[in-house]
C-alpha cells in the first residue's frame, strides 16, 4: 500500500501531536509525583513530629488531677477547713457528636451558665475537659449517668472540694474561694494555675494561698474515637498544700459568735469582737457580724448571689473587726486620762464639779448624767464615766495632746496584723484638719474628741491593742493569726513569734492609776461595767456609747417615741483580765446596741468566763511529795 504525499504529511502531523501529548502527560504525572514527594516530606519529615503528637493525643489523653489543698486547724489542732470528695461535670469539645446539642440537653434539666462555657470552650484546645458544673447533685449524677449514651464528650469526674465544716464558723478570717481570673491567669504568680482552678480570694485562705496550695498531678490514659478511657498508661499522684494552725480556739469562737447572734430578737446583729492574748497578741477569736458561709463560694458562687452580698446593706462580706471604723466614744477616756497624768495637767487626786454640762462660747456641752455627777477625781471619773471631767481636762490639753498620746497607744496606724483590708482610724490634730479640710481647728472640736466623738474613728482590733498594750505595761504588740505552717504529714515548716512594735514608755504610777480606775469600772459600786464581773477573776474595762446623731439631734426625737434602729448608739466594751496578772483582752462593739455597760460588758463577761474555764489563771503547783 503507497502514500500518497498527502497522507503522509497527515500521519506525521498526528505523530508529532501524540509525542506532544506524551510529553505532556509525562511532565504533569512527574509534577504530580514531585507533589506527592513534597507532601509526603512535608508530613512525615517537616512536620512529622507534630502530626506524630496530635495523634498521639487522638489516642492518648493526658488527663490532668486535682490537688488537695492544705486543711486549717484550730489552736489545739482542731480541722476546722478541709476538702471533701465531689463530682464535678465536664466536656471535651472533640468528643462532643454536637456540643449544642448536648448543652441544650443538659440546660433542661440543671443551672449552667452556657455563656460562660461557650466562652471557656472557645479559649481552650478541643482536647482539654472544660467544666460544666461544679459540685453536682447525686440527683444530677443519677440523671447524666442514665443519659451518658445521649452525652458523648460529657463525664463525671470525682474532685476534692473546700468544705468550712462549721458554715459560718470565722468566715471573715478564713475568707473564702473563687474561680482564677482571666487577668490573673496572665500573672507570672498564677502561671502554674489553669482556668476553672480555685484560689484564696479573701481572708486567710488569699494570704497564705502559696501555702495551701497543692500540685497537681496527670495520668496518661489509652482512649477509644468516643474518648472513653480503655487503659491507664501512667500516673503521677498529686500533692497535698501545706497545713495552717492559726491561734483561734474554736471553742472560744463559737461560744463568742453564738453571743453575738443572741444580741438581739429584733434586728441581726451588726458589730464585732474580739478576743486577744496581752503578752503575745494572739487572736484567740475573731467575729465579725453579720457573716456568711464560704461553702457557697467554694463551688463557684453564681453571679446573682454575689450581687445580692454587695447589696446587702448590713455588709455581709466586711471584716468589721479589721476595717469598721466608729468613734470610740467613752472608751477613748483612756487617751485623755492618759495625756492629763503625762502631762502634769491634773493630778489624780484633784477633783472636777460635774454640773451635767459643760459650758464653752456660746454652747453647752452635756454629760451623760444630766443631773451631773458632782465633785469628781480622776478615779471616779473614769469608773462613772464622767463627760464634764473629761471635757475640762480636754480642753486643757489642747488636740494634739491628745493626739501625742493617742498615736502612742497606737490608735491611727495599722496594727500589723496579716489579714487584706485593715484600716487605719483617725486621730485627728490640727495639722490634719488644715491639710484635709483647709480650715482651723476649733476648740469645741476638742470638747467632743476628749470624750471619743468628733472625728475620731477606730477598729476594733486597735482597741483591743490599746487595752493591751495598757495591761502588759506599755508594751505594743502585733497580732496575729497563724501560729504555725505543717506539711501535710504534719511536719512543722515554719513558726510564728510574738513581735513588739514598741515599747510606749509609760510612766509605772501613770500605768497604776489607769489600770485601778479600769478596775473600779468593773468591780466599784457606781462602776459603768459592773456587768462584766466575774466571780473569781478581777475585770478591768472601759465601756463606751458611741453617738450615732448628736445629743442636740437627739432632742428632736419624742422620749416617748422608740428611736429608730438607724439612729440608736453603738455600744461599746474594752477590758483586759486578770487585773493581777493580765493575760487575755476583749474589745466589743455592737453597732446601734444601746449603752455600752448593758449590751456589750455581758458578752465580754460570757467570753472571758469561756477562755478562763479552759485556760484558767490560778493553776495550783503541787509539790513533789505529792
Amino acid at each position: 500500500m503507497s502514500f500518497t504525499s498527502s497522507s503522509k504529511e497527515s500521519f506525521q502531523e498526528g505523530s508529532f501531536f501524540v509525542r506532544k501529548k506524551i510529553k505532556v502527560y509525562t511532565v504533569f504525572v512527574v509534577l504530580s509525583f514531585l507533589v506527592v514527594v513534597m507532601r509526603a516530606w512535608y508530613l512525615q519529615i517537616l512536620k512529622g513530629d507534630d502530626f506524630l503528637g496530635k495523634s498521639e493525643q487522638n489516642r492518648i489523653r493526658k488527663i490532668s488531677l486535682p490537688d488537695y489543698r492544705g486543711v486549717i486547724k484550730d489552736r489545739r489542732g482542731k480541722i476546722i477547713v478541709n476538702v471533701r470528695p465531689s463530682f464535678s461535670l465536664y466536656v471535651t469539645p472533640e468528643d462532643a457528636d454536637n456540643l449544642t446539642e448536648s448543652l441544650d440537653f443538659l440546660s433542661k434539666f440543671m443551672e449552667i451558665n452556657e455563656d460562660k462555657l461557650r466562652e471557656d470552650i472557645r479559649q481552650s484546645s478541643s482536647f482539654k475537659n472544660v467544666l460544666i458544673k461544679r459540685d453536682i447533685s447525686r440527683r444530677e449524677v443519677a440523671y447524666i449517668e442514665e443519659n451518658k449514651m445521649l452525652l458523648p464528650g460529657v463525664r463525671i469526674k470525682v474532685e476534692p472540694i473546700r468544705n468550712y465544716a462549721h458554715r459560718e464558723f470565722a468566715s471573715h478570717v478564713l475568707g473564702y474561694l473563687g474561680e482564677v481570673s482571666k487577668d490573673e491567669l496572665k500573672t507570672l504568680k498564677f502561671s502554674r494555675y489553669q482556668p476553672g482552678d480555685m484560689i484564696g480570694k479573701n481572708g486567710i485562705e488569699k494570704i497564705y494561698e502559696s501555702e495551701l496550695k497543692g500540685k497537681k498531678g496527670f495520668k496518661e490514659v489509652e482512649v477509644d474515637v468516643s474518648g472513653r478511657e480503655l487503659k491507664a498508661l501512667r500516673k503521677l499522684s498529686p500533692e497535698t498544700g501545706n497545713s495552717l494552725v492559726l491561734t483561734l480556739d474554736s471553742r472560744v469562737q463559737r461560744k463568742l459568735e453564738t453571743l453575738m447572734d443572741q444580741v438581739s430578737d429584733e434586728h441581726s446583729v451588726e458589730g464585732s469582737a474580739v478576743v486577744m492574748k496581752v503578752q503575745s497578741g494572739e487572736i484567740i477569736a475573731m467575729v465579725s457580724k453579720p457573716s456568711f458561709d464560704p461553702n457557697a463560694f467554694a463551688t463557684g458562687v453564681s453571679r446573682k448571689k454575689w450581687n445580692s452580698l454587695l447589696r446587702d446593706d448590713k455588709n455581709p462580706l466586711q471584716n468589721r473587726t479589721i476595717d469598721g471604723q466608729y468613734p470610740p466614744a467613752s472608751t477613748y477616756k483612756l487617751v485623755t486620762a492618759y495625756a492629763g497624768l503625762s502631762e502634769k495637767i491634773i493630778k489624780p487626786e484633784d477633783t472636777i464639779f460635774c454640773p451635767g454640762q459643760f459650758h464653752l462660747g456660746k454652747r453647752d456641752y452635756r454629760c451623760w448624767k444630766k443631773k451631773g455627777h458632782g465633785k469628781m477625781n480622776l478615779h471616779d471619773a473614769l469608773v462613772q464615766s464622767c463627760d464634764v471631767y473629761f471635757y475640762t481636762l480636754g480642753h486643757r490639753l489642747g488636740i494634739d495632746s491628745l493626739a501625742k498620746y493617742a498615736n502612742k497607744l497606737g490608735l491611727g496606724e495599722l496594727t500589723g496584723i496579716r489579714l487584706k483590708g485593715e484600716k487605719s482610724g483617725l486621730v485627728p490634730s490640727t495639722q490634719w484638719k488644715k491639710k484635709i479640710k483647709n480650715i482651723p481647728w476649733y476648740p469645741g472640736e476638742t470638747i467632743s474628741a476628749s470624750i471619743g466623738q468628733g472625728y475620731n474613728l477606730v477598729t476594733p482590733l486597735q482597741s483591743v491593742n490599746m487595752i493591751s498594750a495598757i495591761a502588759s505595761n506599755g508594751f505594743l504588740v502585733r497580732p496575729y493569726i497563724v501560729k504555725r505552717i505543717e506539711d501535710s504529714n504534719g511536719k512543722l515548716i515554719k513558726e510564728f513569734y510574738p513581735k513588739v512594735r514598741r515599747n510606749i514608755g509609760i510612766d509605772p504610777v501613770v500605768l497604776k492609776i489607769l489600770k485601778e480606775g479600769l478596775r473600779g469600772v468593773v468591780h466599784d459600786a457606781h462602776g459603768t461595767g459592773h456587768r462584766a464581773r466575774l466571780k473569781n477573776i478581777t475585770v478591768s474595762g472601759k465601756t463606751g456609747t458611741a453617738q450615732v446623731i448628736g445629743m442636740k439631734d437627739s432632742d428632736e426625737i419624742n422620749p416617748e417615741d422608740k428611736i429608730p434602729y438607724q439612729y440608736r448608739d453603738h455600744a461599746w466594751f474594752v477590758a483586759f483580765a486578770p487585773y493581777e496578772k493580765p493575760e487575755v483582752s476583749v474589745s466589743v462593739i455592737i453597732e446601734h446596741g444601746g449603752h455600752g455597760g448593758e449590751v456589750a460588758a455581758p458578752i465580754a463577761r460570757q467570753v472571758l468566763e469561756t477562755y478562763f474555764t479552759y485556760y484558767p489563771p490560778f493553776k495550783t503547783i503541787k509539790s513533789n511529795k505529792e
